[in-house]
């Protein structure tokens, strides 16, 4: 009896112990929050559908959708709430490595190649830009995601990436709701001005700044400010992505920066 005692005391310790564990409260939920999501970015592979799949679930890098070329097949191979590594060093409208606060979509292509006539952008498949726009609709729909925050790889690393590319339909995207675009006569109106006086460097980047990219502000046209503003460029003016300011640019910039 007197050993049954002398194990029968830290036992009873211990189950009190154990029924006075806290327990989590959860009748006060906040209303101050968001969602991890705030960007969505858009790449392509720059390989074919096998070697992208092996890529992006096998490699150093991921997305959490791909879509495919031939069918343009929708993949989820990250689920949302996961972080894909996609972006790499990155920044947009002062948020830095974008991994963290982004999905990213990748479309299988090429991009482009270079040969003796110059580099050659290929073209998406009219079925990959639906699958896209499906996709977009449906994460749309479960994520208040600004229409400026939805971006190129080039956008968020100008200095390091292309993709989408050139030929990426952000018009039409921004039609649907996912970007924006400037009004034709607005930008025609600017251009008049600027024909006669070109903004300086330091409007330029300003400017680009207040767009979403990061731009440096040295008053200049330096090489940074050069790579920037060519992939403006790319975005919203694919003619001609030189990284020249001139003034149909600076029209462009300010039609979209007086957009509300």
């Amino acid at each position: 009896m007197k050993l049954l005692r002398y194990f029968a005391a830290p036992l009873l310790i211990l189950l009190a112990a154990c029924s006075s564990e806290p327990k989590i409260d959860k009748s006060f939920p906040s209303a101050n929050h968001d969602s991890r999501i705030q960007f969505v970015v858009m790449h392509y592979t720059s390989a074919s559908l096998p070697r992208s799949l092996a890529l992006l679930t096998h490699g150093e890098v991921s997305a959490h959708y791909l879509i495919g070329d031939n069918p343009p097949t929708l993949y989820q191979l990250v689920d949302e709430n996961q972080r894909a590594w996609h972006a790499g060093e990155s920044e947009w409208a002062g948020r830095t490595w974008l991994n963290s606060s982004s999905l990213g979509i990748e479309i299988v292509s090429p991009g482009y190649t270079d040969g003796p006539n110059g580099r050659v952008w290929y073209p998406y498949t009219e079925g990959q830009i639906n699958s896209l726009i499906y996709l977009l609709k449906d994460i749309r729909s479960r994520y208040k995601i600004d229409p400026r925050s939805y971006v190129g790889h080039s956008d968020i690393a100008p200095l390091r990436k292309l993709d989408p590319g050139p030929l990426f339909p952000w018009k039409r995207l921004a039609q649907e709701g996912f970007g924006i675009w400037p009004d034709a006569n607005e930008v025609a109106r600017y251009k008049a001005r600027f024909d006669v006086n070109l903004p300086s460097a330091t409007w330029f980047q300003q400017q680009l700044a207040q767009l979403g990219y990061a731009v440096p502000q040295t008053g200049e046209f330096d090489v940074t400010t050069v790579h920037v503003i060519a992939a403006f460029q790319m975005h919203y003016r694919p003619e001609r992505f030189d990284g020249r300011a001139d003034a149909q640019s600076a029209a462009i910039l300010q039609a979209l920066n007086n957009m509300k």
